[in-house]
């Protein structure tokens, strides 16, 4: 049923064990199919069901339909132990896909631009090898397919459909496939690793009127300059230097010709920060700076901010079990990138508030091949390479925690 692994030469894989590196075609195959069909968040029917099929075969028991579309995958080894979640989100992205490969997306206006079709086969061919390998671990490893990591967010309502529960989950680990770093190399780190996601939309209203006379006016867009450059002072001289944090206006729009003096100035933006002490501070300092400033022009506002993930902070131990076996796996203490922050978010850290955990980057790059292109873009792709690599310290941690 399995064909023989091709050996690639972009990486040393001395480390997967043979019966892994079987894998490799069939993890391919799964990847390609679920990259064909992609679906956005909370409508991921077909990859569901093309995943209940597979644990179906595998014989592995497994619930399907928690929060609307995702999957929980139960193995128990015969022998009673600790209990390890392995966590794979499965949404695309509302992007068109510019590459010319025979496993395109087959639909216009969607594609799987952040890899989440590999972390889907790499939790598949976990399944499978710890299904037949039931005796080299203890307790019991759940599985979780996640939907809408992209939002509005899959992993609270799944926590709250009780993914966690009977039996108790002790800790968890999951993984990105990511192209910021190339392929055999795995970047793990304790603490913050993902920054937490906020998003604010600003209404600034003024008073309209002629722009050759401004005197009669309350300039919407003169405010809105204000605001925008007076937000950038929260981070520089609010935060402490020592933390990271970003606050972005994306997005500025106001008036529709060149004479007129704009009525409303409507912003957008973002809030990043590793340190969760921030959590609530800067919608109060937007709320203070707006509200200073639009008195002191004569303006009023609205402000409506959302809090949308926490960061993604790792439990030490558990990023150490990650380290231990990932240096195995691509065998050389250089392979492991332990600086690898990146202000994104993922809603993964949602799981690690409730229980210890580790989530980690799988390097997935390869330039050589044009696989190189940042995650998000039309042209996205990966070196699936890393699939096999993916399930081999999946199986690591599993072997090492639960022995």
């Amino acid at each position: 049923m399995l064909s023989t692994f091709p050996v690639s030469t972009s990486t040393d894989l001395s480390q997967i064990r043979l019966e892994i590196r079987a894998l490799q075609s069939q993890l391919v195959t799964w990847r390609r199919q679920l990259h064909q069909k992609p679906e956005l968040a909370f409508t991921e029917r077909l990859t569901a069901a093309l995943i209940a099929q597979k644990l179906e075969k595998m014989g592995i028991e497994h619930y399907t339909e928690i929060a609307q579309t995702g999957i929980v995958a139960i193995i128990k080894s015969a022998y009673p132990g600790p209990v390890l979640a392995i966590r794979a989100d499965m949404d695309a992205l509302p992007i068109q896909e510019e590459n010319e490969v025979e496993y395109r997306s087959q639909d216009d206006g969607k594609m799987h631009a952040c890899g989440h079709d590999g972390h889907i086969a790499i939790a598949l061919g976990t399944a499978y090898y710890l299904s037949q390998h039931r005796h080299a671990f203890k307790g019991t490893v759940k599985i979780i397919f996640q939907p809408a990591e992209e939002g509005p967010g899959g992993a609270k309502p799944m926590i709250e459909a009780g993914v966690l529960k009977n039996p108790d989950v002790d800790a968890i680990i999951g993984l990105h496939l990511w192209n910021n770093l190339p392929l055999g190399t795995v970047g793990v780190r304790s603490g913050a690793l993902m920054a937490a996601v906020e998003t604010f939309h600003i209404l600034i209203q003024g008073k309209g009127g002629h722009g050759a006379m401004p005197h009669q006016t309350v300039d919407s867009i003169v405010v809105g300059a204000q605001i925008i450059n007076a937000l950038q002072t929260i981070v520089a001289r609010n935060v402490n230097p020592i933390d990271s944090a970003v606050v972005t206006v994306g997005e500025f729009h106001a008036g529709s010709a060149n004479n007129v003096i704009a009525d409303t100035a409507v912003m957008d933006g973002t809030v990043r920060y590793f340190n969760p002490a921030y959590d609530g501070y800067f919608e109060k300092r937007l709320h203070s700076i707006i509200q200073g400033i639009c008195q002191a022009y004569g303006a009023n506002y609205e402000l409506d901010y959302w809090q949308l993930y926490p960061p993604v902070i790792n439990n030490a131990q558990i990023a150490e079990l990650v380290r231990s076996v990932a240096v195995e796996v691509v065998e050389t203490p250089a392979g492991i990138v332990p600086e690898c922050q990146t202000m994104g978010g993922e809603d993964m850290s949602f799981f690690l508030q409730e229980v210890p955990g580790c989530y980690f980057f799988l390097g997935s790059a390869n330039s050589e091949k044009g696989l190189a292109y940042p995650h998000h873009h039309p042209r996205f792709d990966f070196d699936e390479t890393a699939l096999a690599m993916g399930v081999e310290i999946f199986v690591r941690c599993v072997e090492k925690f639960c022995s």
